[in-house]
């Protein structure tokens, strides 16, 4: 039997840490807390890894490959416009990707000012073909999809009330969805 182990990473100096950084960032957009997670494993525990690190974020900074920000702006649109999703399911992803809260709701508000949470859900529904619901179990699925979607009670709530689906005995999970209903 083999074992295989992992063939040791090899140690960067800063200016080709700078030059790793630029070639992850043109495969992929990242945040700064993401760059900088990448660069960790490139480099020196402790002090002097820190620093190299600090200085090619830096560098990334001034040159405007780095701008968390911008990136927030741009996949809060992305996720609006192609997978349809709601306002709690993209700023759970953000917060994941390791961005500020105070961007992160900055960004948000102005993403989804003039958005009606209804008619994205609408969207998200046609996306993933989803029909009427015919019984309870299948309207359970429809409210689950929705939620990991990042949906609002109240608007899951709408959706199947204008089905006609009965909702009088369903409930969400308050932590799960993080509101209250309204009525």
């Amino acid at each position: 039997m083999r074992v295989r182990t992992r063939k040791p990473v090899a140690l960067f100096d800063e200016d080709s840490l700078y030059n790793y950084a630029v070639k992850v960032l043109g495969q992929q957009m990242r945040t700064v807390a993401e760059v900088q997670r990448l660069l960790r494993r490139r480099v020196e525990a402790g002090e002097p890894g820190e620093a190299k690190v600090e200085a090619v974020v830096r560098r990334l900074k001034e040159r405007k490959y780095l701008d968390d920000a911008g990136y927030a702006q741009d996949y809060a649109r992305l996720r609006q416009e192609n997978a349809s999703f709601g306002k709690r399911r993209v700023e759970q992803d953000l917060i994941r990707k390791g961005v500020h809260a105070a961007v992160i709701g900055k960004t948000l508000d102005a993403a989804y000012e003039n958005v009606s949470e209804e008619e994205l859900a609408r969207r998200h529904l046609e996306r993933k073909r989803v029909k009427k619901p015919g019984n309870e179990k299948e309207a359970a699925r429809v409210m689950r999809l929705l939620m990991r979607a990042g949906f609002s009670s109240g608007v899951i709530f709408r959706i199947l009330k204008k089905w006609d689906v009965e909702v009088e005995g369903m409930e969400l999970d308050e932590e799960s969805t993080g509101e209250r209903e309204e009525n």
